[in-house]
């Protein structure tokens, strides 16, 4: 009797999730995409083979800016309807945590994708202190940076982004893959990261940081 109820006193309550709501699919994942009449989509699927996990099947995004490569995982399936002019990302099991994930994953990138080879991605750098200069040498290849090193900065410009500078402390970033757009720009910062106390550093489109007090010893 008393074994029976040191048993039920010890025993541990349910575990009980954070929310009573079943879960439900991606929203972003759910919209459709509108495509260009100057772009086109090609969906190559993967050659299936006797295991578990799939290789990835791709999709071909070309337009007049160039042309890019989507991998998409095997549990995805991307939809191209010529007629209507759009293409739609659905999954499997649109329940399961990892398909749910990257089923907006996935069309986030096709969007950004099409975005590109029809119009093309910018980033616009600002150079904000004193004796910063930026210049673009060897016809565009470089990008020398004067952020008051002893030493000079070069940084070669990837395949397929164009490097411009409008103004000595602006820097123009543009190509069609975003992802590797804002990389560079990314690297570009690295070397004089904003500072919160005089706002001096090298800013990516519309960042700003909030000044602080300067310590007083």
């Amino acid at each position: 009797m008393f074994s029976g109820l040191r048993t039920a006193c010890l025993r541990q309550p349910a575990a009980r999730g954070f929310s009573s709501t079943a879960p439900t699919g991606s929203k972003i994942g759910a919209m459709s995409i509108s495509v260009p009449p100057s772009v086109t989509l090609t969906h190559i699927p993967a050659p299936w083979k006797a295991a578990r996990i799939q290789d990835m099947s791709t999709v071909n995004i070309t337009g007049p800016l160039g042309s890019l490569t989507l991998p998409v995982p095997d549990f995805c399936t991307v939809a191209i309807d010529p007629a209507a002019a759009k293409v739609s990302v659905s999954v499997r099991d649109p329940y399961a945590r990892e398909q749910r994930a990257m089923w907006g994953t996935t069309r986030a990138l096709l969007q950004n994708h099409i975005t590109g080879v029809s119009e093309g991605h910018v980033a616009i750098l600002r150079l904000v202190g004193v004796g910063y200069r930026a210049t673009i040498e060897q016809g565009g290849t470089i990008v020398n940076l004067k952020v008051q090193y002893a030493h000079p900065v070069e940084l070669k410009v990837p395949e397929g982004v164009k490097a411009s500078t409008p103004l000595p402390t602006r820097i123009l970033l543009e190509g069609c893959n975003k992802e590797v757009v804002m990389q560079f720009a990314a690297e570009i910062r690295e070397w004089r990261k904003p500072e919160p106390y005089k706002g001096k550093g090298i800013f990516v489109n519309d960042e700003t940081i909030k000044l602080k007090n300067r310590k007083i010893k």
